[in-house]
């Protein structure tokens, strides 16, 4: 969990627009599951792209999706037109992508999240519908298995009257 947490106080130390998605979201709202990575939904435009670049640097910042793991650009121009960067990075895997599937881009996931503190952070998250709209749209089988529990936390958080 600490290159998890490395990784967003980066990106929030370097005011990235980012809204977090995925395994990290779901363990923010209660979920038991572990993971290794962090996945956010970010608009790929400028200025954006510049400050994803500056929170990057010097954490060695590679594609991980290629088998030859080549240096992400330093410079943001570079990744205009780009939907995702799937990094591989000296503090760990930072996926991020501009759209979520069963959300939408990020104009549409951005009013489906919720600011939350997390020790000296405040986050925007997916929030626990939106994310388990997202895995069901997803319906790979991790994030099937994901909604089931996602599905138990909602309703507890619902018998305590906080949904």
């Amino acid at each position: 969990m600490d290159s998890i947490r490395q990784i967003l106080a980066r990106l929030n130390e370097h005011e990235v627009e980012f809204v977090v998605i995925g395994g990290v979201a779901a363990i923010l709202h209660g979920s038991a599951r572990a993971t290794l990575d962090v996945d956010i939904c970010a608009p790929l435009v400028e200025p954006n792209l510049s400050r994803i670049v500056a929170a990057l640097r010097g954490s060695n910042p590679r594609w991980r999706t290629r088998p030859d793991r080549p240096p992400l650009s330093d410079d943001p121009e570079a990744l205009r037109g780009f939907r995702n960067l799937y990094l591989e990075t000296d503090m760990g895997i930072l996926d991020i992508l501009d759209e979520v599937t069963g959300v939408g881009a990020y104009d549409q996931v951005l009013p489906n999240s919720a600011e939350i503190d997390i020790g000296q952070m405040k986050l925007r998250v997916l929030t626990l519908e939106a994310l388990i709209r997202a895995k069901h749209a997803a319906a790979r089988r991790k994030d099937l298995e994901a909604v089931k529990e996602l599905e138990i936390i909602r309703e507890k958080l619902r018998e305590r009257g906080r949904q």
